[in-house]
């Protein structure tokens, strides 16, 4: 019996307009930049040759629009999963990594650790924010057995459906750039789920010039 390969092809938004830069954006509904505009489109070029079968994308706005290119290259209509909103950063959003790091004291780069134990107040809390994004990376696969789906997220729920599909614990893909305008790819079979790409960045890695 045939054992049939999903392949998920997860990618970031493009870059956010300069004054979102190095904050904790996370619910506020940006916008891209001319710069996120073109990685969009860039992005869009490379993914042609994965042929999507299903498109599925975050209900923002910077998200939506990183996704407009694809969908017009490859003819698909995207469909709208609210679950896939970026983190809720509570009493953080809006304000810069500095002054968070300065007022809580704490390594910036570590905030998924922050998420996770629950010391942000406001925000969502890790196990919420896990219990959300693994359900509906389970649905896609479960929708979509062996296609080729493309879900345009955010850096936060690309890390959350990393650690979900690879079973690795969240707070270790804090380590882990996912870039503006970046892809990764997961194979998921009844044997094995496979990274075979994290974070390639089209716009760059491939020397393509605005």
């Amino acid at each position: 019996m045939s054992d049939p390969v999903t392949r998920l092809c997860l990618m970031r938004h493009g870059e956010v307009d300069e004054r979102y830069h190095r904050i904790f954006g996370g619910t506020i509904d940006m916008e891209l930049s001319a710069t996120g505009r073109h990685q969009a489109r860039v992005l869009a070029e490379y993914v042609e040759r994965h042929r999507f079968d299903r498109l599925y994308c975050s209900p923002m706005k910077r998200a939506r629009a990183t996704a407009d290119p694809i969908l017009e290259r490859q003819g698909l209509t995207a469909e709208i999963v609210e679950d896939l909103r970026e983190i809720d950063f509570g009493e953080w959003t809006g304000k810069t990594w500095m002054a968070v790091a300065e007022e809580y004291q704490i390594d910036v780069f570590g905030w998924l650790d922050e998420l996770d134990a629950g010391r942000v107040k406001g925000a969502e809390s890790g196990q919420a924010f896990r219990e959300r994004t693994g359900t509906v990376i389970r649905r896609i696969v479960e929708d979509n057995r062996g296609k080729t789906v493309a879900v345009v997220c955010h850096g936060g729920v690309v890390r959350a459906l990393l650690s979900a599909l690879l079973e690795i614990p969240l707070p270790h893909f804090g380590r882990l750039d996912i870039e503006y305008a970046s892809l990764s790819v997961v194979e998921v079979s009844a044997r094995k789920h496979e990274a075979n790409l994290i974070n390639l960045v089209p716009w760059r890695d491939l020397a393509v010039e605005p």
